[in-house]
């Protein structure tokens, strides 16, 4: 196929590397200019998608997709598939989703799951939402960047995916980072905890995959002086988004909010820029009840 790819940053980057390699000709386009081994590096961003079967996206935020989405959608070929993995609100995606239906185009929102390991190793997890059509076309696309991707529905269920499993992991994330606080205050051994909870009711994401616990479980950042694998200000605009999204849709999410305020603190206020969102442990470590 003839993809063009947007957004060459920590993520596409990779991404597009994988196309490429499996022999795609990849055209790709960042205001940073970036180049990648086996991408063709294009001057704008409407030269990057001239005449291409494919377009992906992956950018920071929702006014930036849809700003680019202005630019780019009169230019690509009928029947083309617009496919944006960035993580962006709900409505934006469903607006850049019908702006390309309008144009003649399929469009699928797919933000990701993985991080940058994930997007190196071909391994990331898609939801997508958009129609079958659409979603048919960008499978094959999927299969080569991931190791899985789910049709959540249609435009802006891939989003809707993303925002409520980020809510999830934040709060999760807190959640034992408190527990580890408070065993150290009781006198429990970490490893001791570890084997208990991760085997028990207690058992997590944040706890057996990713403890945040240095030197306990499988290797994490936390292991790295806390170097992000997710960094601690993405969780937050993962967070922020989760909580436009539940004032959109008068949904009640107590501990999404909460754990928003938290991430909002740690980031903006407590060092938390630039480390991983399991940075928090140290953080409640420091910290008393009064």
């Amino acid at each position: 196929m003839q993809i063009g790819f947007i957004g060459l940053g920590n993520m596409g980057a990779p991404m597009a590397a994988n196309l490429a390699k499996a022999g795609h000709q990849v055209r790709g386009f960042d205001t940073a200019g970036v180049v990648v081994e086996g991408v063709t590096q294009a001057q704008t961003a409407t030269e990057a998608v001239a005449d291409t079967d494919a377009v992906i996206t992956m950018l920071p935020n929702g006014a930036i997709l849809r700003t680019v989405a202005d630019q780019i959608i009169p230019r690509m070929k009928q029947g083309a598939v617009f496919i944006d993995c960035s993580t962006v609100d709900v409505d934006s995606a469903r607006a850049v989703a019908d702006q390309a239906t309008s144009a003649g185009l399929l469009s699928v929102d797919a933000p990701v799951s993985g991080g940058i390991g994930g997007a190196s190793a071909g391994t990331l997890t898609f939801m997508a939402g958009g129609s079958g059509e659409a979603f048919a076309k960008a499978d094959p696309l999927f299969d080569i960047m991931g190791q899985k991707a789910v049709h959540c529905g249609e435009a802006g269920s891939g989003q809707a995916a993303k925002i409520c499993n980020n809510m999830i992991l934040g709060v999760t994330m807190i959640a034992t980072c408190e527990a580890f606080a408070l065993a150290d205050k009781l006198g429990l051994d970490r490893q001791k905890m570890f084997d208990v909870v991760s085997t028990s009711s207690g058992y997590s994401w944040t706890m057996n995959v990713y403890c945040p616990a240095p030197g306990i479980g499988p290797n994490s950042p936390a292991d790295n002086g806390y170097q992000p694998g997710f960094a601690a200000e993405l969780m937050l605009k993962d967070l922020r988004l989760s909580q436009q999204a539940a004032d959109s849709a008068d949904a009640d999410t107590p501990m999404g909010q909460a754990a928003t305020a938290l991430y909002e603190q740690f980031v903006e206020n407590e060092g938390g820029n630039g480390q991983d969102f399991s940075a928090m442990l140290p953080r409640f470590e420091k910290r008393g009840r009064r």
